[in-house]
């Protein structure tokens, strides 16, 4: 395989001045996108939450519903790749500012749809809009810190997700309880929507004028750390990233395929759990509100946001991906089987908890894989079509779980379906570490390198 010429790494003297400039860029930027991300997560799946009330309003079956609320990531997927290769070239700061700024109003125009064809028209767009957004974070932060901290790095910006149901589901469920003829809305979730939606126009614009592209345009950083960083990034990537893997390449590498399988498993349980959660909690426990059921459904999460930290940083001090990515997929699978033959419902919670822990402990490791042989515009197409491929299982997900819980009238046959692709999303990942071809690009020895 041929390499690029290696830029010099950092002299001794300028590793502490990369140490100062990536403990700033960690203050000043994981917080800022952590919060983004909570923003699109909580606007992406409170529909989980809305569809326990807004389901009997608009006299819509689980199997529309499942079709509605997967159609975002129809949306999602047709755009994700070129979303992501645009960014690239016109940077961060404002495209990530148009993504926030239209899926916010996109979002908020949720609270006024009549039936199933609206609801399928809204979810759509709004995968449209946000199309771009994670991959577009993933690839931003490689600009920023040293492969040796990415996973803990993209831990730390993935806490979003669970936190956004730790707090999300609370204040969905507040919402939609008391919302019910405030600012007009006859229903308590049009007012959730309409409400939820405003945050991410807002900071979309506070973006624009904050979120620096690239280190050399960063005003809080010295000449001499803007200047340093760049090329401690520039020196990584020349040694660990082969020539050649542009765009097209990318898209045909046989290592994006495999890992966009894999993530399509993984994610599989991750938005069942989001979409459908709420719904079987209220099944086991049929006297709980609104609000109480977004209390209960907090918990997996809690544990979850805990867990993965711990993982992601394990998996950067030992430098080990693959099995940091397939025990947590097994576990997960085998804790979702469990819950199927629980009576308990606080059994029940125990057991989604470990698969949420699973789940959430494997994602930001996983893209550490693809970031030992993708860079610049390949690794934006690649990151973007892993993402995007296995976010199509946000659409079937949904789907195929309505559709069962209409036919055999339980919850159980979808949450088998969820087991099997985990368990599918180990199996692959381990292949495709031990295979030959993963062994000469780098895979386990990029591990070896960033210990």
């Amino acid at each position: 395989m041929v390499q690029r010429e290696s830029a010099q790494p950092p002299a001794d003297g300028a590793t502490a001045v990369v140490a100062e400039a990536v403990r700033k860029a960690r203050r000043r930027l994981l917080p800022l996108l952590a919060f983004c991300y909570l923003l699109s997560y909580l606007d992406r799946v409170n529909v989980g939450f809305a569809a326990v009330t807004m389901r009997p309003d608009l006299g819509m079956s689980a199997t529309a519903y499942g079709l509605g609320a997967g159609l975002f990531f129809i949306g999602y997927f047709l755009f994700e790749v070129p979303s992501n290769v645009i960014m690239h070239r016109v940077g961060a700061r404002v495209w990530i500012a148009r993504i926030m700024i239209s899926w916010g109003i996109i979002a908020s125009t949720t609270a006024f749809i009549q039936g199933e064809i609206s609801f399928y028209i809204v979810r759509f767009l709004l995968g449209f809009a946000e199309a771009g957004f994670f991959p577009g974070i993933l690839l931003y932060l490689t600009y920023w810190f040293p492969r040796v901290q990415r996973a803990r790095v993209v831990a730390l910006t993935f806490l979003a997700v669970p936190l956004s149901s730790v707090f999300g589901g609370p204040l969905s469920g507040l919402l939609i309880d008391h919302g019910a003829g405030v600012l007009g809305f006859a229903s308590g979730w049009r007012f959730m929507f309409f409400v939820e939606g405003l945050p991410a126009l807002i900071l979309g614009i506070v973006v624009l004028f904050v979120l620096p592209s690239r280190p050399r345009d960063a005003r809080w950083l010295s000449g001499q750390e803007r200047e340093a960083l760049e090329k401690a990034i520039e020196a990584e990537d020349d040694e660990v990233v082969p020539h050649g893997l542009g765009v097209r390449g990318a898209l045909r590498d046989g290592r994006v395929i495999a890992l966009s399988v894999v993530y399509f498993g993984i994610v599989f349980g991750l938005y069942v759990l989001a979409f459908f959660l709420p719904q079987v909690v209220a099944d086991l426990k049929g006297a709980l509100s609104t609000t109480q059921i977004g209390l209960v459904t907090a918990i997996p999460y809690a544990v979850a946001a805990v867990v993965m930290v711990l993982v992601a940083r394990h998996s950067d001090r030992t430098g080990e991906r693959t099995f940091h990515v397939a025990v947590p997929a097994l576990i997960g699978a085998v804790g979702v089987a469990v819950a199927l033959y629980l009576d308990s419902p606080y059994l029940v919670i125990a057991a989604v908890t470990v698969c949420a822990c699973g789940v959430f402990a494997a994602i930001p490791v996983i893209w550490q894989i693809p970031n030992a042989f993708l860079a610049g515009a390949g690794a934006a197409a690649g990151i973007a079509m892993i993402n995007s491929f296995g976010n199509l299982s946000g659409f079937v997900g949904p789907y195929l779980t309505g559709w069962l819980s209409d036919v055999t009238g339980s919850f159980r046959p979808g949450m088998w379906v969820v087991a099997g692709f985990m368990t599918l999303s180990a199996v692959i990942v381990i292949g495709l570490a031990r295979s030959g071809r993963a062994r000469a690009d780098g895979l386990p020895e990029v591990s070896r390198q960033i210990r």
